[in-house]
């Protein structure tokens, strides 16, 4: 079992920065794949950034190019994204995912993040 939760959420301005955190425990020598992924209020979820455990490669959503940054401390088992030249569309609730190599998922709880001003 991983457990993933999550911190740093919160409400900024249009154009503003913030760096959400994952801190996985557990069974954390299983994961294969980190990844954020967020869901909007009428809108399904999706995928918007993730890093392979081993590699660090890194995949993002076209709509997050060029503007956030998924990263790893894999000292602590944590996972950030950095999120720059936010917009009011990036408004969700934003989950960590941590997907194993058996292919069990597993999810934090989420945190919101609202762009508004």
């Amino acid at each position: 079992q991983v457990q993933l939760v999550e911190s740093g959420g919160g409400l900024v301005q249009p154009g503003g920065s913030l760096r959400l955190s994952c801190a996985a425990s557990g069974a954390t020598f299983s994961i294969n794949v980190m990844g954020w992924h967020r869901q909007a209020p009428g809108k399904e979820r999706e995928l918007v950034a993730s890093i392979t455990t081993e590699r660090g490669t890194t995949n993002y959503a076209d709509s997050v190019k060029g503007r956030f940054t998924i990263s790893r401390d894999s000292t602590r088992n944590t996972y950030y994204l950095q999120m720059n030249s936010l917009k009011p569309e990036d408004t969700a609730v934003y989950f960590c995912n941590a997907r194993a190599y058996d292919g069990v998922n597993y999810w934090g709880k989420g945190t919101l993040v609202t762009v508004s001003s």
